[in-house]
């Protein structure tokens, strides 16, 4: 796995530590966030959209990314459509 380092959370401290990375061999975004808590989850699980299964998928998981990353998660998305362009 080819990790490329894009940022993490600027107000993280010591113990926390919000995460984007870009995988660049599969052309993929990679997140590390706050586990949402019972709540959230259960919220995000029992959510219906059409054609979809209710429910988190085994394998996948629901985080928490602060809103203050959003441009290192546009950056992100730019490497990514950058690497898919060519």
């Amino acid at each position: 796995m080819t990790l490329r380092f894009i940022g993490i959370d600027p107000n993280t401290g010591d113990d926390e530590s919000p995460t984007v990375w870009v995988d660049q061999e599969k052309g993929e975004l990679v997140f590390q966030g706050w586990k949402p808590g019972a709540e959230l989850e259960a919220e995000c699980a029992a959510f219906e959209v059409p054609g979809h299964g209710r429910g988190i998928p085994e394998g996948e998981a629901v985080i928490r990314i602060p809103a203050r990353m959003v441009g290192m998660i546009r950056e992100a998305c730019d490497v990514v459509e950058r690497a898919a362009v060519r």
